[in-house]
């Protein structure tokens, strides 16, 4: 993101001075890591001096340190004992000092406890999972842990243990058995026993428990714990500001620019690890002649003589450790399927992220042809000169939308988390004449609304306009939907409010640079919250998100994701407002009464009420505790599953929208050199033609432009 250079430069300064004033340090301090301490040091130094918002750390800090913690390590409370925790509970005030200096106590502490109790879980899941459940007793389980505390004792611990167990086991037990209820009038059905299909659902939990601890014995090390700890700080002071150290810095900036670099090949998972699942034609690992689908990964490394051996890693551990650097060299060790082993090493390169691009379609209503541009992300690389932007992205759909002769455009933003504001701006001014889109705010009270400003006269697109958000629409995605609101250049659908990220973040890195190319460092990177957002109207974007014109519930409704949600979030307010200018055209007196009418249908449709009615219980019965009694868990399951297929037919349209390409694409959908791409593609095609969110916002971009119309006499 843009920022202003005085204080990046002073930040980084700053931590350049901190870091490197420590690195030449070997000596523990009263036996502690002494990277370690320093790296704490620092990050609480820009946390108190840099962040927006910083709040002091001090006791009150360090005892939601001391919890949030140990939530990150046990948060279903199974695997410390309530005296672990009081043992701990002389940490929970000093916490703070640590972060100011003090040598670092507490996370090596509960790393130990965590390590010795991890060791007893491992054995107490194997002894249970090693006799018989029965499923007639009348007791359950409360899933929501945070209700719950930590047991008081191993018995305790055990039952809690059994509990859980049972509970995954029923589940896959009652799976077992409707898949044969629903067999048993085929052909060459053979019935099993109530105690085979237990037996083979405790097997099922055990394959389960033994990959999951085995991830973590294989991966979650005492670097990883400690990262976690610096998150669970930074988290703390708004949820954010993070620490990412290299390989997570590394995916960072790879979702930002939407440019990896790998082997080209995507992988998958069984019981026998990470697999090649296909090889993209013209990759790297395509070029070697010797990798094919079904290869098992078996170790990776940077040369040959360091190779990790990767047996219980989970996929998207094994891709962190294959991505890298652009140019750089990763060897694997493959398993090949009729069993013989290569070691093979593979210079990364670019691999072709077009899944991830803004894309469209055209929606046929009548006589009328409507364009839909789908926005995943508001990505940016500018590492690369010829790199992707979205804007210019978007751009070159609006203009083969154009040349249809579309009537009206949507531009869908749902589950679309942010990026870079710079392309926002852009973004938006493909849409407006001129004028400011935000409005960023310095922690000293500075107003910048002249950076983030369109100052470009022209407009790409001056037709009927309509924006679809939901609650997962964040960040960058808010930024957009509000600007486009405030100058009434469109009408915005959605639920009840998007995310309510109105935050700023920029990465300081911590270290020397790795590479020539991306800029990261060594020990990785803080996004620190520096500034806050605001619309052109003055109030904030933060926290309670941008409340879309016509309102549509859904799914997610009812779930607690948002930032309201989040305990450290910082808080909604408002400043002046610029001057500004609302769209000027045919329709736009129209946009206030249209959206009253379609709210006013939607109100009104006996569909939406009851997929609210559905939701609302839905939320209330996730809060209660689960029966473990095969007779009542299966007729909760049933009711369950009654209003979740009741909500999915009810959000399927009936009648399919007319969805087409346009002929300029039709190569990528299906010619695709990448078959399975293309079927992607035309997957993704085929999903928005029952799609009713759509269709609501057709219908309403279809008013607009008929409003157009008659106001203009046409």
């Amino acid at each position: 993101m843009k920022s202003r250079k005085g204080l990046v430069l002073t930040t980084i300064v700053l931590f350049g001075t901190l870091f490197f004033a420590f690195r030449s340090n070997k000596t523990p301090i009263d036996g502690g890591d002494p990277l370690q301490q320093r790296l704490l040091n620092a990050v609480g130094t820009l946390l108190e001096q840099e962040h927006y918002s910083p709040k002091a750390i001090n006791d009150s800090f360090s005892k939601q340190v001391f919890k949030a913690f140990i939530d990150e390590l046990d948060g279903d409370k199974t695997l410390f004992l309530a005296a672990d925790i009081e043992m701990l509970k002389k940490y929970e005030k000093s916490i703070d000092d640590e972060i100011h200096g003090a040598p670092l106590q507490f996370e090596p502490a509960v790393s130990a406890v965590y390590d010795k109790r991890t060791n007893e879980a491992i054995e107490l899941y194997k002894n249970l999972l090693a006799t018989p459940f029965s499923f007639n007793e009348d007791e359950s389980f409360l899933l929501d842990a945070s209700k719950a505390v930590f047991p008081a004792n191993e018995a305790e611990r055990k039952e809690r243990w059994r509990k859980k167990l049972k509970y995954f086991t029923l589940e896959r037990y009652t799976e077992l058995l409707e898949n044969q209820e629903k067999s048993a009038d085929k052909k060459d059905f053979v019935k099993k026993s109530t105690d085979s299909l237990e037996l083979e659902a405790r097997n099922s939990t055990l394959k389960f428990m033994d990959r999951y601890f085995k991830r973590i014995k294989k991966t979650y090390n005492e670097e990883k714990r400690f990262s976690a700890f610096l998150n669970v700080i930074t988290n703390l002071m708004d949820p954010h500001s993070d620490y990412y150290p290299p390989i997570e810095k590394r995916g960072f900036d790879e979702k930002m620019s939407n440019n990896f670099y790998g082997i080209g090949a995507t992988l998958t998972q069984d019981d026998n690890g990470v697999k090649i699942a296909t090889v993209v034609t013209g990759g790297a690992a395509w070029k070697t002649g010797q990798i094919v689908a079904g290869d098992i990964i078996m170790r990776v490394g940077q040369s040959k003589d360091s190779l990790l051996d990767i047996a219980g890693y989970e996929t998207e551990d094994a891709v962190k450790l294959i991505r890298g650097n652009k140019g750089t060299e990763v060897t694997l060790a493959i398993k090949k399927q009729d069993g013989t082993t290569k070691t093979l090493s593979i210079v990364r390169e670019k691999i072709d992220t077009e899944d991830g691009l803004a894309r469209s379609a055209i929606l046929k209503k009548g006589a009328d042809k409507f364009g839909y541009i789908y926005l995943p992300d508001f990505y940016a690389n500018f590492q690369d000169r010829d790199g992707f932007r979205c804007a210019a992205d978007v751009a070159k759909e609006v203009v083969k939308l154009k040349a249809e002769k579309v009537k009206g455009i949507m531009i869908d933003l749902r589950f679309n988390g942010g990026g870079s504001l710079s392309e926002v701006v852009k973004m938006v001014g493909l849409f407006i004449k001129n004028g400011v889109v935000v409005q960023v705010k310095e922690k000293n009270g500075a107003v910048d609304n002249v950076t983030w400003r369109d100052n470009d006269e022209s407009v790409l697109y001056d037709g009927p306009l309509t924006v679809m958000v939901n609650e997962l629409s964040a960040s960058a995605s808010e930024i957009f939907a509000a600007a486009i609101q405030d100058y009434k250049r469109g009408i915005v659908i959605g639920s009840s409010s998007t995310y309510g990220k109105g935050t700023v973040q920029r990465p300081i890195p911590l270290g020397r640079a790795t590479d020539n190319y991306s800029g990261r460092t060594e020990y990785g990177a803080v996004t620190l919250t520096f500034q806050k957002f605001y619309r052109v109207n003055g109030g904030s974007t933060q926290l309670n998100g941008v409340v879309p014109d016509v309102i549509i519930p859904d799914s997610y409704e009812y779930l607690k994701f948002r930032e309201k949600d989040n305990a450290s979030a910082l808080p909604w307010d408002a400043i002046a407002k610029v001057d500004y200018k609302p769209w000027q055209s045919d329709y736009t007196a129209d946009l206030s009464a249209i959206s009253k009418k379609v709210q006013d249908q939607i109100k009104a449709d006996s569909t939406f009420s009851l997929v609210q009615s559905n939701l609302r219980w839905m939320a209330k019965n996730a809060e209660m505790p689960v029966s473990l009694k095969i007779d009542k868990y299966r007729e909760q399951k049933k009711q369950i599953n009654s209003s979740v297929n009741q909500n999915n037919q009810l959000l399927k349209l009936k009648t399919e929208l007319d969805v087409s390409i346009m002929d300029v694409d039709n190569d990528k959908y299906y010619k695709n050199p990448d078959e399975i791409k293309g079927r992607r593609f035309q997957e993704w095609l085929k999903s928005l033609k029952t799609d009713m969110y759509i269709a609501e916002s057709l219908k309403i971009v279809q008013e607009i432009a008929q409003s157009k119309l008659t106001n203009s006499g046409k």
